[in-house]
C-alpha cells in the first residue's frame, strides 16, 4: 500500500468473523485518538444485537462508534448508501483530529469504498418478475447456463446456484444488451479523498477459527439468548426470512427453528456450518486484495502488530 503525502489517512481493520476485529479496534483507539466505522452489513440494524455479536454496551464507550444501530430490520442498506456514509465519517473524524478505523467483515463494503461503484443500470420490477418466474420454471444453473451465453465472463466467477447474482447479469444484459462484465471493465474509478491502510486479521490456522466460530455460536444459544431475539423480531409481525436483515447468518438458521423445520441440534449445526462458510468467503475477499498488511489473528500480540503497523504509517506521513 503506497501512502501518500498529501492524503490524510484512515485505517481498514479486516477479517473473518471471530477473528478478533473489535478487540483490535479498541486497542489502537486506547492508544490513538480513533473513531470506529462499522464495516458490516448486519450491525446497521436495530434489535439484533445476540447474532451479530455486536460490540457491548461497554466496548462502545471506550470510543466512538458509527453506523451501527441505525436502520430498522424492515429497511436495507446498500453500497452506495454505506460508501457515502463512509466518506462522510471519514471527513468527519479527520476533522476532530482523530484516526478513522473502518472495522468489519463486509467485504463487499470494502470493495465499494475502495473501488468505487458502477454506473449499472437500476432495477426494472417487470425484468425481474419475468427472470423470477422462468427461474422458477427451470431452476437456477438453467439461468447460469443462460447468462454463459451472453456474458460468459461473469457467469465464469459466478456459482451456479447464486440466484441473486445471476438474475442481476441478466436483468443488465436485457436492459443495455451488453455483457455486465464489458460495462464493469469501462467503469472509472473513483478516487478515496482519503488514504486507506489496508490490514486483514487472517488465521494462520483455520480449525482454530473454526472452533473459535463454534464457541461464539454456542454463546449466543446459552440460555436461548439468540432464540428469544428471533422471537422478538418475528412478534413485530412486519418481518419475514426475505428481508436483507433476516437472511443475516444465524438469524436465517434461527428464524427457520421456530418455523419448527428442525431442532435444537440442527439449528447449532447450521448456524456454525453457516458462519463457517461466511468466514471462507470473507478470506478468499481478502486474498483477492494483494496490497494488504496480513496479521495472524491467532496470535496474542495480533493488536499490537496491527498498532505498530499504524504508528509506523502515520509516522512515515509526518516525516
Amino acid at each position: 500500500m503506497n501512502i501518500s503525502a498529501h492524503k490524510p489517512l484512515a485505517v481498514a481493520i479486516m477479517g473473518p468473523t471471530a477473528s478478533g476485529k473489535t478487540a483490535a479496534a479498541l486497542k489502537i483507539a486506547h492508544h490513538l485518538p480513533s473513531e470506529i466505522i462499522s464495516v458490516d452489513s448486519a450491525l446497521v440494524y436495530r434489535g439484533m444485537d445476540i447474532g451479530t455479536a455486536k460490540p457491548t454496551i461497554e466496548e462502545r464507550a471506550q470510543a466512538p462508534h458509527h453506523l451501527i444501530d441505525i436502520l430498522d430490520p424492515l429497511d436495507a442498506y446498500s453500497v452506495m448508501q454505506f460508501r457515502n456514509d463512509a466518506i462522510r465519517l471519514v471527513a468527519d473524524i479527520q476533522s476532530r483530529g482523530k484516526l478513522p478505523l473502518l472495522v468489519g467483515g463486509t467485504m463487499l463494503y470494502f470493495k465499494g469504498l475502495r473501488d468505487g461503484l458502477d454506473d449499472l443500470p437500476q432495477a426494472d420490477p417487470a425484468i425481474r418478475a419475468a427472470l423470477d418466474a422462468e427461474e422458477a420454471k427451470h431452476g437456477t444453473p438453467a439461468m447460469h447456463a443462460r447468462l454463459a451465453l451472453v456474458d460468459p465472463v461473469t457467469a465464469a466467477r459466478l456459482k451456479p446456484n447464486d440466484s441473486q447474482r445471476i438474475q442481476r447479469a441478466l436483468e443488465i444484459h436485457q436492459l443495455t444488451g451488453q455483457p455486465m462484465s464489458s460495462l464493469l471493465a469501462r467503469a472509472p474509478k473513483e478516487e478515496l479523498p482519503f488514504d486507506l491502510l489496508p490490514i486483514a486479521l487472517e488465521p494462520s490456522d483455520r480449525s482454530v477459527l473454526h472452533r473459535r466460530i463454534a464457541q461464539r455460536f454456542d454463546a449466543m444459544l446459552r440460555n436461548d439468548a439468540l432464540i428469544d431475539e428471533v422471537q422478538a423480531l418475528r412478534k413485530r409481525g412486519d418481518l419475514h426470512p426475505g428481508l436483507p436483515s433476516i437472511r443475516c447468518v444465524g438469524y436465517r438458521q434461527t428464524w427457520d427453528y421456530l418455523d419448527g423445520y428442525y431442532g435444537m441440534a440442527e439449528l447449532r449445526e447450521k448456524g456454525i456450518v453457516a458462519t463457517r462458510q461466511l468466514a471462507k468467503r470473507q478470506i478468499t475477499w481478502l486474498r483477492a486484495m494483494p496490497d494488504r498488511i496480513v496479521v495472524d489473528c491467532l496470535s496474542t500480540n495480533a493488536p499490537t502488530i496491527i498498532l505498530q503497523t499504524i504508528q509506523r504509517s502515520l509516522s512515515r506521513l509526518s516525516s
